[in-house]
């Protein structure tokens, strides 16, 4: 009965009627502090609810994992906000709650970013999503429409969307520092976790208070196996998360994207190691390629990404050989300079010498969960709404698929389609198939 509320319409209609309109919701909140629930209490689920509900009050929460404490937990969120209504399945937590919160974040595996993010949109809910803001293209395109029709202050987890390194960097080069930009780089250290693998054999007595059957949700059902998916390595399955790329990428391709106000992009090349059967590569470098905009010298822009310890070369750069490339960051190279921003810190401009009196731009650092509430009295778009952060998000997922296809030819992409236009095996992973019983209306 109870995964019958996914699809059952009438839950949608008496559980807090249709989408609110936003300015109906900025009426409502006027006067009071936005009421906060939260889907996921452990980990990134405890940074986010706790981020929150500094400027929101948090009404009710929900966990799978009923019993640990690991970097927060559901117990932790218990005393923490004792009055507070706790639950461990999020879908019955939305039907019995949802007269009483305004808005609801999602910190869960990536598999089940879109069925709950989706569920709360139809529910006229704002919504703040971690990135990636769902596993699959086509997830994105429908929560991004959602979101539209839903008229509700949304979010996506990028943080550094908000943070002063990559806000100095947009200013630095949309303001002409380095002039138009021929071509750009991003880079992480990631995966941390394992990828590369096969599935172990066997499984494994689940642990008391975790509900497996409930962090499967959409998934395929699979043993449990210790040590294997939950905590956090579920990151390199394709049943459950989008990779190394899609653990960062919406973080360090995010610069890219915006400083350059680029579109979808036009196609995806992979270049790696064959892809096991149910995980991603240990790593690997992808080429997009972009329409060119007013801030690139060209028709076209080539963006590179690489992961697993790969990084670019300084050839073709301003770099010096003895300069230094972070772990993960961002670069642009432009025909008067080059760019280098670490994520997370600050960005640096080279030739050094000619950029040595350059007065670095003032820019204040956000609150990326304030930015995404005040919007509830504003009115204003936060600053990656899932307006930006969709389309954003299924730029990522392309090279996601590129992975999973483990082939080097180009991957040509029809973004107002969703369709690769020269791989069938591509298209098979532009939708999500989700196990029956939790199938959501708009997603699949």
């Amino acid at each position: 009965m109870i995964k019958k509320i996914l699809t059952r319409r009438s839950f949608l209609k008496t559980s807090g009627g249709g989408a609110l309109s936003f300015p109906a919701i900025l009426t409502a909140k006027a006067s009071k502090r936005v009421r906060l629930a939260a889907v996921g209490c452990g980990g990134k689920g405890w940074v986010d609810l706790n981020g929150a509900a500094r400027h929101a009050d948090l009404v009710a929460y929900c966990d799978v994992n009923l019993s640990a404490n690991r970097k927060g937990g559901y117990n932790l969120v218990k005393e923490k906000w004792p009055k507070a209504k706790g639950y461990s399945d999020w879908r019955i937590m939305f039907e019995k709650e949802a007269k009483n919160f305004d808005a609801v974040t999602v910190s869960t595996p990536d598999h089940m970013h879109a069925p709950v993010t989706m569920t709360a949109l139809q529910l006229g809910k704002g919504t703040y999503t971690q990135k990636p803001m769902t596993r699959t293209i086509q997830e994105a395109r429908a929560i991004t429409e959602a979101s539209v029709k839903a008229g509700v202050p949304t979010q996506m987890g990028n943080q550094h969307h908000s943070g002063l390194g990559y806000r100095t960097l947009f200013e630095m080069v949309r303001g002409g520092a380095i002039g138009k930009v021929a071509s750009a780089h991003a880079w992480s250290n990631r995966p941390i976790w394992p990828q590369g693998i096969d599935r172990p054999s066997g499984s494994d007595p689940i642990p008391a208070g975790f509900d497996w059957d409930k962090w499967l949700g959409v998934a395929p059902e699979r043993p449990f196996k210790l040590d294997t998916y939950h905590p956090f390595k579920w990151r390199g399955w394709f049943d459950f998360g989008a990779g190394a790329l899609g653990d960062m990428g919406c973080h360090i391709i995010d610069p890219v994207v915006w400083i350059l106000g680029l579109g979808p992009a036009k196609s995806v090349a992979y270049e790696g190691p064959k892809p096991k059967p149910e995980t991603f590569p240990a790593t690997e470098v992808l080429t997009y390629l972009f329409a060119g905009t007013e801030f690139t010298s060209g028709d076209e822009l080539a963006m590179k990404w690489y992961d697993g310890g790969q990084r670019p070369a300084k050839k073709g750069t301003h770099l010096p050989m003895d300069a230094e490339i972070p772990s993960q960051g961002a670069m642009f190279i432009g025909e008067e300079g080059t760019a280098l921003c670490p994520h997370g810190g600050m960005p640096r401009l080279w030739p050094t010498e000619k950029f040595s009196k350059l007065t670095r731009p003032k820019v204040e650092r956000l609150d990326h969960y304030k930015v995404w509430l005040d919007a509830f009295h504003t009115g204003e778009k936060p600053n990656s709404h899932f307006g930006y952060a969709g389309p954003l998000t299924e730029t990522v997922l392309m090279g996601v698929v590129a992975a999973r296809v483990g082939t080097k030819k180009e991957l040509k992409w029809d973004s107002t389609n969703l369709h690769f236009t020269n791989s069938r095996k591509a298209n098979q992973f532009v939708r999500p198939k989700y196990r029956t019983g939790w199938e959501v209306e708009g997603l699949g």
